[in-house]
């Protein structure tokens, strides 16, 4: 599909009711009940604190699809992603027919309903649904392994979100959406298996560089079987992680929310038309790995004890009243040659105090800080 093609459907079907970052239960119940009228919606079964687990299913094909988002409860654009994805897909006037009718698709849509009420990545038990594969010690775990299970299918799409530390290999260009075709045994062999989902994955970046060239990147592929993506490629299906990442100046994750959108619809688009050997893998080693060379904010060239120094600050995520708050705060106070910043400040030689007049320490959080007795705000939305 075109890109233009590609942005026009987004832009016509992004589901208005979802934004920014926090999205639980209560936001996307009411888009259930109005799917109701164009798939099937049911609940699953229910979280630790007994919050239902949706599952809803689209198509008519031969090809299924598992798709599971929001198995970390603070990780949700891929989730807002997949209600535009909806939006797209049950409008007649698309032109995707062909979609459902070569594919269906099985969607959970907030796998960890708990963590996503709390903004946490773990569930209400203290657990990282994503080491709980093997275990299956909780609830929304044997949700997903018995859907897996039942649904037998051809694909899965293990949706995240990343932090904004991470680069497109070591460089100034941040990995705004990064993939992986996870291992499938501990000597990391790339399998005809993995091949399927490489291709697909290559797929999807061709496009992406279309739009954000050189800030695409891929996850290294250390074998842990815990993992659900690496337990289900080692039962031979071919299994693809999404991770949506940052875009500058975008921390509702918004731009980003669209990227993913482009990566869905195009990866459908190539499924349901072609059959899929792996015979076209080989550009997925082409995708830089991932680096982790970036802070939210850097302000260089500070003087602290007579020294030059630069302060990195990593910004805190934060429920209060509803609302995801980010609090900058100090994680680095030292020469960062080999860092960049998502936004950078330059001291001038000049110290840098906190917003009492306070010398700077780590683990200092503020929106601003004061340079040449001035307020510098590091963070506004």
């Amino acid at each position: 599909m075109e890109i233009f093609r590609l942005k026009e459907l987004y832009l016509s079907h992004k589901e208005s009711s979802l934004s920014h970052r926090y999205i639980t239960n209560k936001n996307i119940e009411p888009l259930l009940d109005k799917l109701r009228n164009f798939l099937i919606v049911e609940a699953l079964g229910k979280s630790v604190l007994g919050k239902p687990i949706y599952g809803l299913k689209i198509g008519e094909g031969k090809k299924r699809i598992l798709m599971w988002s929001q198995m970390h409860g603070n990780e949700s654009t891929t989730t807002k992603a997949l209600f535009d994805l909806l939006s797209t897909l049950i409008d007649k006037t698309s032109g995707l027919d062909y979609i459902l009718k070569s594919c269906t698709l099985f969607i959970i849509p907030i796998l960890n309903p708990d963590g996503a009420e709390a903004y946490t990545r773990i569930n209400a038990n203290n657990v990282d649904l994503n080491r709980d594969a093997q275990n299956l010690s909780q609830p929304e775990s044997k949700i997903l392994k018995e859907a897996f299970t039942s649904f037998k299918p051809h694909f899965c799409y293990n949706l995240h979100g990343q932090r904004t530390i991470f680069s497109a290999g070591n460089t100034n260009k941040s990995a705004i959406v990064s993939f992986l075709s996870p291992a499938q045994d501990k000597d990391c062999r790339v399998t005809p298996n993995r091949m399927v989902s490489m291709e697909v994955i290559a797929v999807m970046n061709q496009v992406l560089q279309g739009i954000i060239p050189n800030q695409v990147g891929i996850y290294d592929d250390a074998f842990n079987i815990n993992c659900v993506g690496d337990t289900f490629q080692s039962e031979n299906v071919p299994t693809m992680l999404f991770e949506a990442g940052h875009f500058p100046e975008d921390y509702s994750r918004e731009k980003t929310r669209e990227l993913i959108y482009i990566s869905y619809l195009s990866s459908l688009n190539y499924i349901s038309k072609n059959e899929i050997t792996g015979q076209f893998h080989e550009s997925y080693f082409d995708i830089s790995e991932n680096g982790k060379c970036f802070f939210d904010v850097i302000i260089r060239n500070a003087l602290s004890e007579g020294k030059q120094i630069d302060i990195a600050f990593q910004f805190q995520e934060r429920l209060k009243d509803g609302e995801i708050k980010f609090i900058p705060r100090v994680v680095k106070m030292e020469k960062l040659n080999y860092h960049f910043g998502h936004k950078e400040i330059d001291a001038q030689g000049n110290e840098v105090f906190g917003a009492e007049g306070e010398v700077l320490k780590m683990d200092y959080e503020n929106v601003f800080v004061v340079l040449k007795n001035e307020k510098t705000l590091l963070f506004s939305k």
